[in-house]
């Protein structure tokens, strides 16, 4: 399980857009900029989505091939940074979606119900960052 340092803990709750990468079927990275929301106590990330975008896709793939898709999701925000490494499974659950969507209005912004909202679940098992957020 990951615990974050304090520093780490106020970076991942102030307003800042991340990147995720996810693997593309030729292996080739699939780079895009997501919000998301850090659940300490379940060591997961929440990234809302379209069921039909390519990160999502991309994910379902590795999933249906047999291997949980490995992706990194990337907060930068000058010198400070973090990389959490994980892997990443996608929920249809109408309940995981409004817990999501819960969350992702405390740190952003209310989100508009939408029918093909699905929710990527990156269960983290390393993070990364800058030296002032790794001490």
């Amino acid at each position: 399980m990951i615990h974050l340092t304090p520093e780490q803990h106020v970076f991942v709750t102030e307003r800042h857009l991340a990147t995720l990468t996810t693997p593309r079927a030729d292996g080739a990275p699939h780079v895009v900029p997501v919000a998301f929301t850090w659940d300490g106590g379940e060591g997961v990330l929440r990234i809302t989505a379209r069921r039909t975008s390519v990160k999502v896709r991309n994910i379902e793939r590795a999933a249906a091939a047999g291997a949980p898709a490995r992706v990194a999701v990337c907060q930068v925000e000058g010198g400070r940074w973090l990389t959490f490494e994980g892997t990443a499974e996608v929920s249809h659950d109408a309940a995981e979606v409004a817990e999501a969507m819960r969350r992702y209005a405390q740190r952003y912004r209310t989100l508009e119900p939408d029918p093909v909202r699905v929710v990527i679940r990156v269960r983290a098992a390393r993070v990364l960052g800058s030296s002032y957020m790794t001490r």
